[in-house]
């Protein structure tokens, strides 16, 4: 039996299923499905626990008996021993899984386990999702409608924030302190970064692009470690997207492509998780194709479907004691001197928003983000520490998009509140405001009404007719709601039509059948 393991054929395990097509039920008690993760190992189930009167996000992996359990730990024992599965997750997944499957087996034969192939199978598997994955939470990372992955400290369920069925508890729970403790380092290290404790705070990007803040001593939260994990898609969202998730007005994407495509200043504001950024994203579809756009973040969050793109990320200090730091502020200063049209800060919070309204001041088009909830706030944020900057410098900014997170007929969704135009900031930063749209909540409708100033300052600016702007405007209406209409939601095709759009607008509205 143990010289026969070498003869099982190597499992196929499939990271990256096909994601299902789920509905959104309105009645949660209602909710009872599965779905596949991990094919064909680890899948979900939803449903709702009468017991406790909320939806469950139950994770079903193999079960393991104690006899494959104890082989299991003497495998991953003696694998950690034999090589730094750290230095060699780089290598692509593919080579991994065969190295896996080849010291697996040569360490079965050593120490003379009797591993039947389904035993064999479920061994394999745990092996794969703990050295390659991120051990008990890699099911849920692979989860295309997961958000948020929150883990509290010890001996409490992770909950998960799910793009249907938002905040639900799962089965996964860490029991011991050394796992928790093992598994944040576990993610610092994917991160790239260090975490002890003297320096008990991680925030950092994983590989693929989610963002992670982790802490690692009872002494600062008393539960033990906690980690949250944000996921991001791979490919953004697209302005389309966005309508179809009525999160937004084709109006209001009309009017925002016209203020990109002229270079208009425009800061995006709302509380934690509103949208900000997924706006953001969405708007720099908008850029016109050949412009040179540098972005500047702390942690990578920005996806832009585009080649002229410089994307730079501060550097924090790996070690303690290090002063190898790269700012924000640093990096801003050094993107003016690197010619861009567009620059994008992901969030700004400290002194590097004087440099970036500065910028903004001396010609350079930015876009950014700000945790505020309407534009008094915006502007006391600005003038006070840690910021400190003068009102009056305020109105360089042209429009700030305020996003907020709403509970329309029972269901969580995120809204574009407003679009607020600055009309002047005088120095005792009192803000002469213009809002030509706007959110209603009570009818969850989006109004809109002519009279905008900041594209009379277009016109002015760059010598244009009203009128002509406001045929463009109303013909940017109509060619964003006809891609809704015709459900062209994917990144490419909605890019290759607003590219094009900019080169040969009489031949997409043509094609479109829109009126000139």
């Amino acid at each position: 039996m143990q010289q026969g393991i070498f003869d099982y054929p190597r499992v196929q395990i499939d990271f990256s299923p096909k994601i299902p097509p789920l509905k959104k039920l309105k009645d949660k008690t209602k909710v009872d499905i599965r779905y596949c993760l991990i094919s064909p190992f680890a899948f979900v189930h939803i449903y709702w626990d009468s017991k406790i009167y909320e939806l469950m996000y139950e994770i079903e992996e193999p079960i393991l008996t104690n006899e494959e359990k104890k082989y299991k730990e003497q495998i991953i024992e003696a694998m950690r021993n034999m090589i730094n599965f750290y230095s060699v997750v780089e290598r692509g997944v593919e080579a991994l899984l065969e190295y896996i499957d080849k010291r697996f087996k040569i360490l079965a034969v050593e120490f003379g386990l009797n591993l039947s192939y389904e035993s064999y199978k479920k061994i394999y598997y745990y092996l794969c999702r703990d050295f390659i994955g991120f051990n008990e939470i890699e099911p849920i990372l692979k989860d295309y409608f997961i958000e948020d992955i929150e883990c509290n400290g010890l001996n409490s369920p992770l909950y998960i924030v799910h793009r249907l069925y938002r905040n639900m508890k799962t089965n996964t729970i860490f029991k011991k302190a050394e796992e928790l403790e093992g598994f944040v380092e576990k993610l610092a290290q994917r991160c790239g970064k260090y975490i002890s404790y003297a320096n008990p705070i991680l925030d950092g990007s994983l590989p693929n692009g989610s963002r992670v803040n982790a802490t690692y001593t009872k002494d600062v939260t008393s539960k033990g470690p906690t980690f949250t994990i944000r996921k991001f898609t791979k490919m953004p969202w697209t302005p389309v997207q966005l309508i179809n998730f009525n999160t937004l007005s084709p109006e209001m994407l009309a009017y925002l492509w016209i203020l990109i495509q002229y270079k208009m200043n425009i800061l995006i504001t709302g509380g934690t998780a509103s949208g900000k950024t997924t706006l953001l994203n969405a708007i720099a579809f908008f850029i016109p194709p050949e412009s040179r756009v540098v972005s500047i973040e702390d942690t990578r969050e920005l996806n832009l479907p585009r080649e002229n793109w410089l994307p730079s990320v501060v550097r924090t200090s790996t070690m303690p004691g290090e002063k190898n730091e790269i700012t924000l502020f640093t990096l801003l200063k050094s993107s003016f001197r690197q010619n861009p049209d567009y620059v994008i800060v992901g969030e700004v919070r400290g002194k590097e928003a004087f440099v970036l309204f500065q910028g903004m001041a001396s010609g350079h088009a930015s876009i950014s983000t700000m945790h505020a909830d309407s534009v008094d706030t915006i502007i006391k944020r600005l003038e006070t520490p840690p910021i400190n900057l003068s009102p009056t410098l305020v109105n360089v900014l042209d429009c700030i998009c305020i996003m907020t997170h709403a509970i329309v007929n029972k269901q969580e969704t995120r809204k574009l509140k407003e679009i607020v135009e600055i009309i002047n900031v005088n120095p005792d930063g009192i803000a002469l405001t213009n809002t030509p749209f706007k959110w209603n909540p009570a009818e969850d409708d989006f109004y809109f009404k002519s009279n905008s100033k900041i594209l009379e300052k277009i016109a002015l600016r760059y010598g244009l007719r009203m009128e002509e702007l406001d045929l463009e405007f109303r013909r940017r209406v109509q060619l964003i709601y006809a891609l809704y209409q015709k459900k062209i939601f994917k990144f490419e095709h909605v890019q290759k039509v607003i590219h094009k759009y900019y080169k040969r607008p009489e031949e997409v509205l043509r094609e479109f059948g829109i009126e000139q």
